[in-house]
């Protein structure tokens, strides 16, 4: 189940492996159904720390390292996997600032994309139906616990979601585009960002009130993504503090 995102999906969980991201879940109030423990891990107190938190419900089961190794995406055995609920998150509030990614497909820009949003507080995550499992377990590792932080809204309608949002409309794109630095983004703001090869569609073009670049004095044609992202959403994050 930890490989393969259909049956993640049929199954309505997610696969989190480690202590850093169950800690996480718990913390955020989510609820553990299942617990894997490596056996060779049981005498680390960090471990013991978190069953001793866990309800009741919780199924635990103590694992051989052998076979926690094959059933785990990493390259050696973890000390837990468990799983849980792929969270429902509640409607969008109509102000909030968001972040809108079109087909984003590499796990670990997605991960590190919203990591940077939860540190950034911009809490609302649009995901186009192209984009990457956004709870596979690679991405939930580049997270580092920011799913549990976020409202993520799978297969969304990125353009039905900008158009009826009423704060600026900021799109990443190189021609006929404006600096970053620029723009004033202290108000409401949706980022835009598009696929690591192809970009943001025509659609989401048209609809954003600007397009904006991120000056590039040396010798890079342009950022990846998630690079890309962060500078955006620290931008933001420097002007509100001014």
């Amino acid at each position: 189940m930890a490989q393969h995102s259909r049956d993640r999906r049929k199954e309505g969980v997610m696969v989190l492996e480690g202590i850093h991201l169950a800690d996480s879940c718990l913390q955020a109030g989510g609820v553990l159904s299942r617990l894997y423990v490596n056996e060779g891990a049981l005498g680390k107190a960090e471990l013991q720390a978190l069953l001793s938190r866990l309800p009741a419900a919780c199924v635990v089961a103590t694992l051989p390292e052998a076979v926690m190794a094959k059933v785990t995406a990493l390259t050696s055995a973890c000390e837990l996997l468990a799983l849980c609920e792929r969270p429902r998150p509640p409607a969008p509030q109509a102000a909030a600032s968001r972040l809108l990614l079109e087909d984003i497909q590499d796990p670990g820009n997605l991960g590190t994309i919203l990591r940077t949003a939860a540190a950034a507080g911009v809490f609302e995550v649009f995901l186009s139906k192209g984009c990457v499992d956004v709870f596979s377990p690679k991405v939930l590792r580049a997270g580092m616990g920011a799913h549990f932080a976020l409202n993520i809204h799978e297969h969304a309608d990125l353009a039905a979601e900008l158009a009826g949002f009423a704060g600026r409309k900021l799109v990443t794109y190189l021609e006929g585009s404006s600096s970053l630095y620029s723009h004033d983004l202290t108000g409401p703001v949706a980022f835009v960002f598009g696929n690591e090869g192809a970009g943001v569609n025509e659609t989401l073009l048209a609809l954003a009130d600007a397009r904006i670049r991120i000056p590039m004095p040396g010798h890079a044609e342009s950022l990846n993504v998630a690079m890309a992202a962060t500078v955006c959403l620290f931008e933001r994050v420097r002007q509100l503090e001014k």
